[in-house]
């Protein structure tokens, strides 16, 4: 993608624009942007965000390192496979970043993904046998272990101290040269689908920081952008908010469009253009282009199922495909709310009344609704309990779809943030993990009572976890998921006092105020539980009916069934 320019009077010099528009605005910085600049990169230090030259050197030379592995394995790889000696010489291979690190935008401690490019002699068996052995071989490399199959299949380590992930593909070219460019479409041709999956997180984050007018304004930018998505709660690909490329993405937009702008004004800009966008309207930083490689690509005109993507990100890299797929309609209410918070905190930023640490506060996730759904997930060992959270917290946004789907229910609000389980609620030997979705019910029109049974949509998504886990041969003796209802009051139960004190006056959004008086009108409790299927004992047990004092209209009937397809309490309000 070429920069675009557009006529001018004559003897003026053509203006470039970028991206599939024309710029909003072309106003240069002033001074005093330059200044609130500074301001905000202040406010984001304390907050671990640079890394100091040192650590940028350790990451590099580290790297280098893993590069010099490659070409080495792939060298020795050749002579086995009876490569003539002068053809071993120049084969080549190489490392190639993506993600954060590509874009220049990590964080202290972050991890880095990679990319291992060899050519066509070379299988994706003798990466994950040879290399992962050659691998084990050195010292400094920690942590190791192959999970091939992935989605995208890959190998962890830790390269003295550095998490890398690093992904393989084989290129249909007899050598693989230092400075060979994985932005042409033509690589991509004659390679499986495994391959073209490594190659895309390479080819879209290249094709990014190409398609950008200014480099440097653009990863500031990010920086301040992803902090403030992480600190508000909605950085999460795999629980439905966006993930880095898609962040990256609304911020490289929104740099095309104010192509001379310095960081402080391209915050506000992202605001101001992300909180009036009109989704499902797609982002694109370029016109999709045909390569006629016949691979799937994003396109609502040929695939029904684009069609009801509610927030769509398109990458600019051929595949193209929608980063956010995962995004949900309770999912996209809570950014789009997000946005108009932003806007109005930035406002008030650039008219100097507040300062850039005010866009960073966390929100009080704890105090915004009246009813939380806590979600548990334990194991016996250590070991099982990170496999078990890895499968349950995958598979949240199931659960969240099943409440969204609910004919009572108007949002369903997942805290990205796990929390350890409390003594009080768990077995001393057990490893547990805690989440909490915040609920809004509709308020129903002329209902003296309500009945409302969330048995099924916890059940599906038991069912879910549950298959899978058994599909991967994962479920193990102890394996548990708890869903349990509870009212704000009760948080203290589960959370340290300091997560769920009242701080100050919580803003209330537009759609927590439509939906204010819920709590007028229902009360709900239910419990649903769901063990490892070794146990057949099925139990039913009934409360008496019981007069709500607060309302006589109001009664409450509980009722829990204990048996192998789980447990659960149904109430009458």
């Amino acid at each position: 993608m070429k920069e675009m320019s557009s006529t001018m009077p004559s003897g003026q010099q053509p203006q470039k624009h970028y991206g599939i528009t024309s710029a909003i605005s072309l106003a240069p910085p002033r001074e005093i942007d330059h200044q609130y600049t500074k301001k905000l990169c202040d406010a984001m230090k304390p907050f671990g965000v640079f890394e100091d030259e040192e650590e940028l050197n350790h990451r590099l030379a580290v790297l280098g390192k893993l590069n010099n592995f490659v070409k080495e394995w792939i060298a020795e790889i050749s002579e086995l496979k009876n490569l003539p000696p002068s053809a071993i010489s120049c084969v080549g291979g190489k490392i190639f970043t993506f993600g954060s690190y590509r874009l220049g935008v990590h964080t202290k401690g972050a991890d880095i993904d990679a990319l291992c490019v060899a050519p066509r002699h070379v299988e994706r068996s003798d990466f994950f046998q040879s290399f992962f052995e050659k691998l084990k071989q050195h010292e400094e490399i920690k942590d190791l272990r192959a999970v091939e199959d992935a989605f995208v299949p890959v190998i962890k380590f830790k390269f003295d101290g550095i998490e890398i992930d690093l992904l393989f593909a084989r290129l249909a070219l007899q050598s693989i040269p230092d400075n060979l460019d994985l932005r042409g479409d033509s690589i991509l041709r004659n390679l499986d689908i495994r391959c073209i999956r490594s190659l895309n997180g390479c080819r879209v984050t290249d094709e990014i920081l190409y398609l950008v007018p200014n480099k440097e304004n653009f990863r500031l930018t990010l920086r301040a952008i992803k902090l403030w998505a992480k600190r508000r709660g909605i950085y999460s690909n795999m629980l439905g908010f966006l993930g880095g490329v898609s962040w990256a993405m609304l911020v490289a937009r929104t740099c095309q469009l104010y192509p001379n702008a310095v960081a402080a004004t391209l915050v506000h800009k992202f605001f101001l253009v992300f909180s009036k966008w009109e989704w499902p309207n797609p982002v694109l930083l370029k016109q999709p282009e045909d390569s006629n490689l016949n691979l799937p690509v994003w396109d609502p005109r040929v695939n029904p199922s684009d069609r009801y993507h509610l927030m769509p990100i398109i990458t600019p890299a051929y595949p193209q495909q929608n980063s956010t797929y995962n995004v949900s309609t309770s999912t996209r209410t809570i950014m789009s709310e997000e946005f108009k918070y932003g806007l109005s905190v930035t406002d008030e930023i650039l008219q100097g009344k507040a300062e850039w640490s005010k866009l960073f506060e966390p929100p009080n996730f704890f105090q915004k609704y009246k009813h939380y759904i806590v979600l548990t997930a334990s194991a016996s060992t250590e070991e099982n309990h990170l496999e078990w959270i890895g499968l349950v917290e995958s598979k949240i946004r199931v659960l969240v779809g099943n409440l969204e789907r609910n004919e009572y229910i108007t949002l369903a609000h997942v805290n990205p943030q796990s929390f350890p389980g409390s003594k009080e609620n768990r077995n001393e030997n057990d490893f547990v993990s805690m989440w909490f979705i915040g609920i809004i019910f509709k308020k129903v029109e002329n209902a003296e009572s309500v009945n409302i049974d969330l048995t099924y949509d916890i059940q599906s998504f038991t069912d879910t976890v549950y298959r899978q886990a058994n599909n991967i041969n994962m479920l193990k003796e102890g394996m548990k998921i708890e869903a349990t209802h509870v009212k704000k009051k009760q948080l203290h139960q589960y959370l340290p006092p300091e997560l769920v004190q009242k701080k100050k006056r919580v803003r209330v959004s537009s759609w927590a105020r439509s939906s204010f008086l819920e709590s007028h009108f229902i009360f709900l409790f239910f419990s649903v539980t769901w063990t490892a299927p070794e146990t057949q004992t099925q139990e039913l047990l009934l409360a008496p009916q019981q007069a709500n004092p607060q309302n006589p209209h109001l009664t409450l009937m509980t009722g829990t069934l204990v048996s192998s397809a789980g447990l659960l309490s149904l109430v009458k309000v």
